[in-house]
């Protein structure tokens, strides 16, 4: 699904229903993604939620990039080792010739992913809890193959978190002892100075761990 003229853009992004329809948006937009969208917009949520995750980071095991697309949280990400995971295969190939990723695993948050339980020390995602894209039933996937003890920084969209109710699932998780220490970071998704129509948008950052 795109816009009216064909084109990969953020409107149609935003417009996603499906997971086929995010392989389709994705498989025509991924060669050119990082210059038309990320550059031309000056997305700048994953830097800003990189440097989240980085301050919190303790180290020790491997680190998972949730919804990696081109590898643009984990190319600002000090922390290593990373891994990403992404429903569209061209965005994935984009982001091995990047070089910066240990694996990169193709999946559904929709579904369950082939990935072992407790595989994972630290979780990070930016861009894929928005408009058309994943909610917060994916949250009992990703604690799943979470860890004890680790740490999730999760950048979602801010009107997004309001009308899904990212927090009662945040809470709902929380009380049933699947998580813990949950803070909200409040964000700008674009730069600062960015101008064009979405240039004042935010995100709720949600921080939290897994216990131990």
């Amino acid at each position: 699904m795109t816009s009216s003229d064909d084109t990969p853009d953020l409107r149609s992004a935003y417009a996603l229903q499906t997971p086929d329809d995010s392989k389709a948006l994705y498989r025509s937009w991924a060669a050119t993604y990082d210059a038309t969208f990320a550059d031309a917009m000056g997305y700048a949520a994953p830097t800003r939620i990189a440097a989240l995750f980085d301050s919190r980071w303790q180290g020790g095991g491997y680190i998972l990039d949730v919804g990696c697309g081109t590898g643009l949280v984990a190319k600002a990400l000090t922390a290593r080792p990373v891994d990403g995971l992404d429903i569209s295969a061209e965005m994935l190939a984009v982001a091995a010739g990047k070089d910066i990723y240990g694996r990169l695993i193709e999946g559904d948050l929709t579904a369950r992913l082939k990935i072992p339980d407790q595989t994972y020390s630290g979780l990070i995602s930016a861009g894929t809890f928005t408009h058309g894209h994943v909610g917060p039933e994916a949250l009992d996937e990703l604690t799943r193959i979470a860890a004890p003890g680790a740490l999730f920084v999760f950048g979602i969209n801010a009107e997004v978190f309001r009308e899904l109710d990212f927090g009662a699932k945040l809470a709902a998780l929380e009380g049933a002892e699947k998580i813990s220490d949950v803070e909200l970071v409040e964000g700008r998704i674009y730069e600062d100075g960015a101008e064009h129509t979405t240039a004042d948008d935010r995100f709720l950052a949600a921080v939290f761990r897994k216990p131990t």
